[in-house]
C-alpha cells in the first residue's frame, strides 16, 4: 500500500493498518485454543492468512478497519482493535483481540480510548457496540472500563457467523463524551 492509512499513537502503543509482519503473531492468537475461544475458534494457518486478510480489505473498501496494536518499545504486535462493520453487523463495532501474551497488562483498554475516540471523530459514528461471547469475562471487563454498558443480551450473528450468540455493550457518543471528560 502506498498510502499508510491512519496512525494512533499512545503512551505504550502504535495504532496502525495491519502489515504482512503482524501474520505470524495475528497466526500465533488463532492457534490458541485459550485466545481463540471466543472469537471464533482455533483456525488453521490458512484460515488465519485468509481472516487476517479481511482487515486490510476492509480498511481498502470502507475506509475503517481494525488497528494492529503494536509495542511502541519492542515494535511487537500485540493485537487489534477498532471499528468494524461487516455486511449485516448489529451496529458500529469497536472489537478487539490480543495475542496471550499481551493480555492483563492494560494493552486492550490503553488502545480501545484512542479507537473509540478515532470511531467519533473520523467516522462521526453516534454510537459504537462490543460484541461479546456471554462467557467472556474479560472483555466484558474491558468493555466496563471503557464505559459500557450491556445493551442487549442474545443477540446473533450474521453469516458466516450465524448461530454465534453474543451480548451487545455499547455507548453513545454523548455517554463516550461524559465518560472522557469531553473528549470525542
Amino acid at each position: 500500500m502506498a498510502d499508510p492509512g491512519p496512525r494512533i499513537e499512545t503512551e505504550r502503543l502504535v495504532l496502525r493498518l495491519p502489515r504482512i509482519e503482524d501474520f505470524e503473531r495475528y497466526a500465533e492468537l488463532f492457534a490458541d485454543a485459550e485466545a481463540s475461544r471466543h472469537i471464533g475458534g482455533q483456525l488453521t494457518r490458512g484460515a488465519a492468512w485468509r481472516r487476517f486478510l479481511q482487515m486490510p480489505g476492509a480498511w481498502a473498501l470502507q475506509g475503517f478497519a481494525m488497528f494492529s496494536v503494536v509495542e511502541k518499545s519492542s515494535g511487537q504486535w500485540l493485537g487489534q482493535i477498532g471499528p468494524w462493520r461487516p455486511e449485516g453487523w448489529p451496529g458500529n463495532e469497536i472489537g478487539y483481540a490480543f495475542h496471550p501474551a499481551a493480555w492483563g497488562q492494560g494493552y486492550a483498554h490503553e488502545s480501545a480510548l484512542a479507537a473509540i475516540d478515532w470511531a467519533f471523530d473520523t467516522l462521526e459514528w453516534d454510537e459504537i457496540i462490543h460484541c461479546i461471547s456471554p462467557a467472556n469475562l474479560a472483555s466484558k471487563k474491558v468493555a466496563q472500563r471503557l464505559g459500557s454498558r450491556l445493551l442487549r443480551q442474545g443477540c446473533l450473528l450474521p453469516p458466516p457467523v450465524d448461530g454465534v450468540e453474543v451480548e451487545l455493550w455499547g455507548q453513545s457518543r454523548q455517554q463516550w463524551r461524559r465518560n472522557r471528560g469531553g473528549r470525542a
